[in-house]
């Protein structure tokens, strides 16, 4: 920009990808230590967490941030009475560490789910039936938790015995005992997780947590939406063009969503912390809500009628049943030929709107693989995943967002890492040693859902952006954990190459 200043003219940036990979921001970084306390039934007393978080070599926009996200979701789905964090925060020779899908949240997912299963194990105990005793109970909700947040509503053990039931888990666990007794390395590992959504309390959000929307009834009849969030792949043009459709009685394809440009969108706080739909969206369901009184006070007019009420896209005379569709008030509101009492000209409403509290989505995850005693390679099976974001308003949507986060997930557990050697080069800085995974290293996702609406928005939404991401990684890490443990193996660390696999094979100990 200062270039283009100096210049009088407009400059463009273009960066190679070697340069992206060594300036673009780092995730997650952390590597800790866990306590747990325990009764011998397996029933959560307390947990602490004492953590090193490489931030890299300066601050980037939510780098000190991260680890207090961790913090606050070290609960997971359970009631844990007393939780410790103890983070210290180290400055290294590597770039910033920031938000990356999840945010703070897949962390706190790991260590508590990673803990659960060598609990499990400790107590001789199947890793289900931990979960489920110390889940949330249903009538506990809104229940508050040991780290400060309140979590808004929820059926964790829901999505749980969905999952199980999907796997057979019974039977899978018959076959496993099979696999092991013919010499296979097969596990099955599972994960539960609960996380925090819809950022939105202005306390707790620096930037602002209230989102606008400005809904707009041109005179032909056809709707514009203008949002203050700005997807970018979540696909929030077609749900927001949904909830306007289901609220006004216009056909989708008569409605546009307009964001990201400045020049005619009204100012918003953006698009972050799986906030586009439960706030975004809300907020163009209040501007919806003030837009359908404006519609009856015209469509009274045109009726001759005080007993109006908006239906389907037409205002109808409740004494007369006389109706006029959306596309002739709207023709009548701008040519204005005569106005309602206290009524501007034109269909069009503004909605500024701030949540009470976050949302609090959750889910179960299941994965089965199987490892080769020669190289060390994963095979992941099947993977299930089930997961509750409350009220779904696009289902296609809603399961690209979960089979995109669960390749970032499996990328995370199986392959990729930032490397850099002693002198603090970075030797990772393309995709020809920097892994990521193919379509033909991808299991086929199941998924499924339950449905528990959040009582923080009317539309019941929570959010499902980085859901996938946060669930997949501990239930990779528990399934290859629960393939090698008759060697001997009580936990590894990510990312679980083949090579570092196989050193574990061979070492037959913890790695």
């Amino acid at each position: 920009g200062w270039i283009a200043m100096q210049l009088n003219k407009p400059v463009k940036w273009i960066e190679s990808r070697r340069e992206n990979m060594m300036a673009t921001i780092h995730g997650r970084g952390q590597t800790g230590t866990v306590e747990v306390a325990v009764k011998n039934d397996g029933t959560l007393l307390g947990l602490r967490y004492n953590v090193i978080y490489d931030v890299g070599a300066y601050l980037q926009l939510l780098t000190p941030a991260i680890p207090t996200l961790t913090g606050l979701m070290l609960s997971g789905c359970y009631k844990i009475p007393a939780i410790q964090l103890h983070c210290t925060q180290v400055y290294t020779n590597k770039m910033a560490t920031d938000a990356y899908r999840g945010a703070g949240r897949p962390e706190a997912t790991h260590v508590i789910e990673r803990m659960v299963d060598i609990l499990a194990a400790e107590l001789r105990m199947d890793p289900a039936e931990v979960r489920l005793k110390n889940f949330v109970r249903n009538e506990e909700f809104p229940f508050p938790t040991a780290t400060g947040l309140v979590y808004d509503s929820g059926d964790y053990a829901a999505p749980l015995k969905k999952a199980l039931d999907l796997v057979d888990y019974t039977q899978l666990r018959a076959e496993q005992q099979a696999a092991r007794e013919s010499g296979r390395l097969m596990g099955i590992g599972m994960s539960t997780y609960g996380e925090i959504c819809a950022f939105g309390p202005s306390p707790a959000t620096p930037a602002g947590g209230w989102e606008s929307a400005t809904v707009r009834v041109e005179p032909t009849g056809s709707v514009t939406v203008m949002t203050g969030v700005s997807p970018h792949g979540q696909g929030e043009e077609t749900t927001f063009a949904q909830i306007v459709a289901d609220q006004l009685g216009v056909d989708i394809d008569n409605i546009v969503v307009q964001h990201g440009d400045t020049a005619i969108v009204q100012y918003g706080i953006g698009t972050f912390g799986s906030r586009a739909t439960a706030v975004g969206g809300t907020a163009v369901y209040f501007a919806c809500q003030e837009l359908k009184k404006k519609i009856t006070r015209f469509g009274a007019l045109l009726l001759e009628s005080e007993d109006v009420s908006f239906e389907d896209g037409h205002c109808v005379c409740n004494k007369s049943g006389k109706t006029v569709p959306l596309a002739q008030v709207a023709g009548a509101s701008y040519r204005a030929m005569k106005l309602p009492v206290n009524t501007e000209p034109g269909l069009q409403a503004t909605s500024f709107w701030e949540p009470p509290n976050f949302a609090f989505p959750f889910g179960a995850h299941i994965a089965v693989t199987e490892v080769d005693r020669e190289t060390g390679e994963i095979e992941v099976k099947r993977y299930i995943a089930v997961d509750d974001c409350g009220n779904i308003i696009n289902p296609l949507i809603v399961a690209g967002q979960i089979h995109g986060g669960v390749a970032q997930g499996l990328g995370q557990a199986l392959m990729e890492q930032a490397v850099y050697d002693e002198d603090g080069q970075l030797i990772s800085g393309e995709f020809m040693d920097y892994a990521i995974p193919k379509a033909s290293q991808m299991p086929l996702i199941e998924t499924e859902h339950t449905v528990t609406p959040s009582p923080v928005n009317p539309l019941g939404v929570k959010g499902v952006g980085e859901a996938g991401t946060i669930g997949a990684s501990p239930a990779l890490v528990n399934a290859v954990v629960d393939a090698l443990s008759p060697l001997g193996v009580r936990h590894i660390d990510m990312p679980m190459t083949a090579e570092h696999i196989w050193k574990v094979i061979n070492k037959g100990a913890q790695a």
